[in-house]
């Protein structure tokens, strides 16, 4: 594993990928921070660190697109089913050096608060700041997991990026989109019936076995409608509670306020987990057919 590590982040860095990934991270960042904070004569880094988010839906999908989309395109992903290590070894290997080079980019942006409050002692708290970069690069190794695990699914390292970039910009609309939709019991049912469908869909192009997706779509929709028709006040406002769960931008809020809740970070830690998991889940597959 640590083999895959070093090899993954020195092409980073031969490739030049890893330079222009903190060049442009470090500098939006940083006139991010001079808006904010300088020119706008603010104290609050956590504040900018908050609004710089959206740099994730930007930049993660294309750090990601070439993880393993690129191995399959040029057909040395055969390698790493003939590998002498496991290929969970080969991802978690993979999804270090990407986790190092981006902790690389957080590490020079801690030092912008230090910066701030070398002109301001007394407008710079450090504790909400270095809170809410810890925060920060939680949802970034949550964010570059799921960019991994689409990365897995396909050859082509544009569509890689595209779809990443489209889940990546639903996970920060979705609150907005939970609180447009329709609350009563009947709608709140048939969405998660779609839902589920979606997910069975999604089920057969990881497995490609048409039975299990069938059996799955079946006992989710049948469980769907068995349990409204026999408590529907279940369903009130479930679909915003599940949408808002996959919110993931929404939770660093908490970091900003100078407090480490053990909750969001092992939620974070946990959504990392899941999709590094699903990566591994996925080559397997494509290792036994």
């Amino acid at each position: 594993m640590f083999a895959i590590y070093k090899k993954e982040l020195k092409q980073y860095f031969h490739s030049m990928i890893g330079f222009v990934f903190l060049a442009f991270f470090i500098a939006i960042i940083g006139i991010y921070t001079w808006a904010n904070n300088f020119y706008g004569k603010v104290g609050n880094f956590e504040t900018t660190l908050s609004s710089s988010t959206f740099l994730f839906v930007l930049l993660i999908p294309i750090l990601t697109m070439r993880v393993l989309a690129e191995e399959k395109h040029q057909k040395t992903d055969q390698l790493l089913y003939m590998a002498p290590i496991s290929i969970g070894r080969v991802i978690i290997g993979k999804y270090l050096a990407l986790i190092t080079l981006f902790g690389i980019g957080v590490l020079f942006v801690g030092l912008y608060p230090l910066l701030l409050r070398h002109y301001g002692p007394d407008s710079v708290q450090l504790a909400p700041a270095y809170s809410a970069l810890i925060g920060f690069f939680l949802l970034g190794a949550a964010y570059i997991a799921i960019g991994t695990f689409i990365s897995s699914l396909t050859e082509s390292q544009p569509i890689a990026a595209v779809v990443s970039f489209l889940v990546l910009l639903m996970s920060v609309l979705v609150s907005s989109i939970a609180g447009a939709l329709p609350s009563d019991k009947l709608s709140q049912a048939a969405i998660l019936s779609v839902v589920w469908i979606i997910v069975a869909a999604v089920a057969y192009y990881m497995m490609h076995n048409i039975t299990v997706a069938v059996i799955l779509a079946v006992l989710g929709e049948a469980a769907i409608w068995i349990i409204y028709a026999v408590k529907s006040s279940l369903y009130e406002g479930i679909v915003a509670d599940i949408l808002n769960c996959a919110a993931l931008s929404s939770k660093f809020d908490d970091f900003t306020l100078g407090v480490l809740k053990y909750d969001v970070i092992v939620y974070y830690v946990s959504v990392a987990f899941l999709f590094v998991f699903l990566t591994i889940q996925s080559i397997r597959k494509k290792r036994y057919n």
